[in-house]
């Protein structure tokens, strides 16, 4: 049991948005928003590599999870080691445990887990974003949208747990991102960093 939790968190905790953003010779953790995610790689590399990262990121959450079901444990160690692939990804021990904020990676959990509640909880970011053009606020929705979502359509209640203790530590992680949208600093989608920002190192 322990094992299969500990190999979703190291799946978890490869860090593909600081590999792919270190080939374009940018550390996105002294770059914009220093997220180690997706969105702060749009913003300082472009949509290509991006879109390559929450692919990545999606794929080694619903992994961990699928891997984790081949034993045969039940939903309550799927669950378990879908959140401990969240908890790896938001604090990766090969970065110092400086991650991203996981809502790719539990898309990629919940998809296996709840796919209904998943669809959901994709809705709400779609539409949300789509109106506001904010991607943190479109990933708070979404947080927010899951747990309840899970619960309604039945899910085991090791699910429902997994999927409200990924959501406190997923909306923790964007504390600062809702500081910014109080205080109207948040950056919109598309929005890209300054050019000087871009290099390595500065």
């Amino acid at each position: 049991m322990m094992l299969a939790v500990l190999l979703g968190y190291l799946a978890g905790s490869v860090p593909f948005a600081f590999l792919l953003a270190r080939r374009a010779g940018i550390d996105v953790r002294v770059v914009g928003s220093g997220n180690v995610g997706a969105a702060n790689v749009m913003r300082a590399t472009g949509i290509g590599r991006a879109i390559a990262v929450m692919a990545l990121d999606v794929a080694k959450g619903a992994a961990a999870v699928a891997l984790a079901q081949l034993t045969s444990g039940g939903a309550a160690l799927a669950a378990m080691t879908g959140a401990a692939a969240i908890v790896g990804h938001i604090y990766p021990v090969w970065l110092r445990f400086h991650g991203g904020k996981g809502v790719a990676v539990a898309a990629g959990v919940f998809a296996v887990l709840a796919p209904m509640a998943t669809a959901v909880a994709a809705v709400m970011f779609v539409v949300t974003v789509w109106a506001t053009r904010y991607v943190s606020l479109g990933s708070v929705a979404a947080t927010l949208a899951l747990p309840p979502a899970a619960w309604l359509i039945g899910a085991p209640a090791g699910v429902v747990g997994a999927a409200s203790g990924s959501a406190a530590l997923i909306l923790f992680r964007h504390r600062t991102n809702l500081r910014r949208l109080r205080e109207g600093t948040e950056r919109r989608i598309g929005a890209r960093l300054d050019k000087h920002h871009h290099q390595l190192g500065r």
